[in-house]
């Protein structure tokens, strides 16, 4: 049976330059930051990704500093199968005020998507902020 999924896009504004995002994702210590949990994410393309202690794991499939992530992601979620990989696209595009992230995120399983659509804002969007405020990135 075809799991049925849903794609979340997302537009975010930060006010701090794009490398200051793009590290906020990729350092593992500011990951680990912002979200309050273990996190280690590899540099490298193929390397493995885990954050929110083992909550969230993937690979990295394409990486562009600065400019673009894109990686495999799941989640240890009730209604997330555990062999299903879906995929993350974060695009840095610079702005007057810092930087506007494009995120999309494919194939969530829909009777995640909600949760997700939301878990996304709450658990990224908002900690990143709040956390490259607090460092002054302008």
């Amino acid at each position: 049976m075809m799991m049925r999924t849903r794609t979340i896009r997302q537009t975010v504004d930060f006010s701090a330059k794009a490398h200051d995002v793009y590290e906020a994702l990729m350092d593992s210590k500011k990951h680990s930051e912002f979200t309050g949990s273990k996190c280690v994410i590899s540099r490298k393309v193929g390397g493995k990704v885990s954050a929110y202690d083992g909550y969230v794991t993937g690979e990295n499939i394409e990486l562009v500093p600065d400019k673009k992530i894109v990686q495999t992601w799941k989640a240890e979620e009730d209604c997330w199968p555990a062999d299903h990989y879906s995929k993350v696209t974060f695009l840095f595009k610079p702005t007057k005020k810092g930087t506007r992230l494009e995120f999309v995120h494919t194939g969530v399983p829909v009777e995640c998507g909600d949760r997700f659509d939301i878990g996304w804002k709450e658990h990224y969007w908002a900690p990143m902020k709040e956390m490259l405020a607090r460092k002054g990135h302008s």
